[in-house]
């Protein structure tokens, strides 16, 4: 506990003095979640991370089960992206603070023209070299099974023309389950597809698109 208040008190400093998103994701966000990886005796394996470049924007597109999907994300995936929250998330004292100048985009589910503005905001940022980080099912699921993916993440992708990257996080259920504080010592294992073109899906497209990210969710979940 003492690690992570640390931690976030060195990012608390550090982002009130930078300016750059980028420098506050590297510099604060990465190393704050390792620590706090750490200290929780959580152990996190990547593979597939040769699949993408860190100068090419892009789309990710993980499944949800645990808090801790976002802590690995931050460590391990080695590319500076934004994560799209929930407005709520962006009402958290201090902690929201942090968020905003990190450059992450909270979209309210209570007002669909608000939305729409952030969304558009969103294309913008994505068309000036931002990667996303976008949980398609909208929720954590129960039982680590891949609940329907919504299809804004896929409309953000087919307007800002960038490839989506399907990652699959297993183990984080097994860490801290949703609805349950109650946390175990484990390990987590991060799967990145290949990217997938958008550029050749139109809106009468966009099942099949959907369809073919899933399946390339499930199969990575799935294998062994």
């Amino acid at each position: 506990m003492a690690t992570t208040l640390g931690w976030t008190i060195i990012a608390a400093v550090y982002a009130a003095v930078s300016t750059s998103s980028k420098e506050i994701h590297f510099k604060c966000a990465a190393p704050w979640s390792r620590a706090l990886l750490r200290i929780t005796g959580v152990n996190v394996y990547t593979e597939g991370i040769e699949n993408i470049q860190s100068t090419t924007s892009y789309i990710f597109i993980p499944n949800h089960t645990s808090f801790f999907d976002i802590f690995s994300l931050l460590a391990y995936l080695p590319v500076d992206f934004k994560f799209i929250l929930k407005e709520e998330l962006m009402r958290v004292p201090i902690l929201s603070w942090g968020m905003r100048k990190a450059g992450y985009i909270s979209i309210s589910r209570s007002s669909p023209a608000k939305a729409r503005r952030t969304l558009k905001g969103a294309i913008n940022m994505i068309k000036k070299g931002t990667s996303l980080v976008i949980f398609a099912e909208g929720t954590r699921s129960y039982d680590g099974n891949l609940q329907p993916l919504k299809r804004g993440a896929f409309q953000l992708a087919m307007a800002s023309g960038v490839p989506i990257v399907p990652v699959a996080i297993k183990g984080g259920n097994e860490i801290m389950a949703k609805g349950s504080f109650k946390l175990k010592k484990g390990a987590i294992r991060i799967s990145v597809a290949k990217p997938i073109s958008t550029e050749t899906y139109g809106k009468e497209q966009m099942p099949a698109l959907m369809g073919k990210v899933a399946e390339s969710l499930r199969g990575m979940l799935e294998k062994p």
